[in-house]
């Protein structure tokens, strides 16, 4: 594990992180019997859309998503664990995979990132433990009718993010990311089972946290302004706090220059790929997008940049290659957890 590495790259100069998993590992158009393989052939329910899962059973493609954001310029990659908790994991009951599962998509990520780096010794690569909102919210309740109901409690979550972030660990990742959220009550319990990771092994592993902020109000799903997202998760030992999803480069400006100007850790951000059309899809190209995030990179307000839904190995090459004209923000705080 490079936590040191990953602390001396992310001040020396503005890293570069993936972009969509999802999406390219739909071009594969695996069938129901493809995300099964030979040992899940006799499973009860259909595991068709369950990516995770390809960490078992198509592994080649995983590694092969990796490598071409790597040589696409991308610094870091994130595990394909988005969903990779018992509580997401529950849909396809697979439950008793998760350990496996994590484990898997963090060694696959480091392998690759290691002969990358090999190649390249002067441009280390670095793999970052994906952990995802899961698809229940401790904060709010998904009945309309019962407004004090919670599908799900604070320690299900701290449990259930636990055993992901260890199989992570256990993986090789070198750092942690807790991304997409929308629930901070949900960030908070697996930044608490982090807490509690770092101090069973001693381990200070990095932790990056990623916000969602849903549309134009300005705000988190759970109803959290950007500064408030902030103030929520500051009290933790951070290596960056940014946001992703749900908005393009240009929409997503305004709240990154609230946490930027606030924040003592370092900024990272991997908005979408513009907005989805009519259709759902997303149709910015990559100069486009690109040329969306210089205007971030001539503010000063970033450290690490990507690319989340709708962006692919080409809106990354994009990115590195306008990143690489800029210095990083600087980061207030960094030398404290050196």
């Amino acid at each position: 594990m490079m936590s040191k590495d990953l602390y001396q790259a992310v001040k020396e100069r503005i890293l570069v992180l993936d972009g969509a998993m999802g999406t390219m590992l739909q071009q594969y158009k695996f069938s129901e019997e493809d995300f099964r393989g030979d040992r899940f052939k006799d499973h009860p329910v259909s595991v068709k859309g369950n990516n995770d899962l390809l960490c078992i059973t198509q592994p080649e493609a995983v590694a092969s998503v990796h490598r071409a954001y790597f040589e696409a310029g991308a610094d870091m990659v994130e595990t394909n664990t988005f969903s990779g908790t018992t509580i997401a994991m529950a849909d396809y009951q697979m439950e008793d995979l998760v350990y496996e599962i994590n484990f898997e998509a963090a060694r696959i990520a480091r392998q690759v990132a290691d002969e990358l780096t090999a190649d390249q010794p002067d441009k280390p690569r670095f793999v970052a433990g994906a952990m995802g909102p899961t698809n229940k919210t401790a904060s709010m309740s998904p009945d309309v009718n019962d407004p004090g109901f919670r599908a799900v409690s604070f320690d299900e979550l701290r449990k259930a993010y636990k055993l992901q972030a260890e199989a992570l660990v256990d993986g090789g990742v070198d750092c942690l990311l807790v991304e997409t959220v929308f629930d901070t009550l949900n960030a908070k319990a697996a930044l608490f089972a982090i807490d509690q990771i770092r101090d069973e092994l001693k381990l200070n592993i990095p932790v990056m946290v990623s916000g969602t902020i849903t549309d134009a109000s300005g705000r988190t799903l759970s109803g959290q302004t950007a500064e408030a997202f902030l103030i929520s998760i500051d009290h933790t030992q951070l290596l960056s706090v940014g946001f992703n999803c749900a908005l393009g480069a240009s929409q997503l400006r305004p709240y990154l220059e609230v946490v930027a100007n606030r924040s003592g850790t370092a900024i990272s951000a991997y908005p979408n790929a513009g907005l989805p059309n009519a259709f759902g899809e997303y149709d910015q190209s990559p100069e486009e997008m690109a040329e969306q995030i210089r205007v971030y990179l001539e503010k000063g307000l970033i450290n690490i940049i990507g690319g989340c839904c709708g962006t692919s190995p080409e809106h990354i090459k994009s990115i590195a290659e306008v990143a690489q004209d800029y210095s990083p923000r600087i980061i207030p705080n960094l030398q404290a957890v050196l």
